[in-house]
């Protein structure tokens, strides 16, 4: 996990590994499929491929690579406007009159922004295998946390 401050963000976080295999496996996903496509014409097995046969694979398989890299997307930011939350598909802003808390229940694979009334988001961009950088994240949080809404007692949480 990457931990800076922004110019109007207290903390940035990010994470650390989860890209490294993202990225990764979509190049692995996408030369597969291009050799994969290149190949088809390589022998007679009695099916007849053509070219555009060739292309579809081998597009099949950027639209798949493209879709894994999403998983390097994540990323929490938090300062005096709120917390931003960016997961794999939508980004959202909760300004800190809606954050209750935030917490690391065991057994989970991120952590997750409290809301009111039982309600909660995933925060992809902490994550349990990123460790000892999720636990230097989640301290740095619950600081901003403490700074932005000292009302909320947030050593409670996990």
């Amino acid at each position: 996990m990457t931990v800076t401050g922004g110019d109007s963000w207290d903390v940035e976080v990010k994470p650390y590994l989860t890209p490294i295999f993202a990225y990764g496996a979509a190049a692995l996903i996408l030369a597969a499929h291009v050799v994969v496509g290149v190949l088809l014409k390589a022998s007679s097995t009695g099916v007849i491929f053509r070219t555009a046969d060739q292309v579809a694979i081998a597009a099949l398989g950027a639209v798949i690579a493209a879709f894994v890299c999403l998983f390097a997307r994540p990323r929490l930011r938090a300062g005096p406007s709120g917390v931003a939350v960016r997961n794999l598909f939508g980004y959202r802003l909760f300004p800190w009159s809606e954050v209750v808390g935030v917490s690391f229940h065991p057994g989970a694979r991120w952590a997750r922004l409290d809301l009111p009334d039982d309600e909660y988001i995933a925060v992809m961009a902490i994550q349990a295998v990123d460790k000892d950088r999720a636990v230097e994240s989640m301290d740095r949080l619950r600081a901003v946390l403490r700074r932005y809404r000292p009302d909320i007692d947030s050593s409670h949480r996990q």
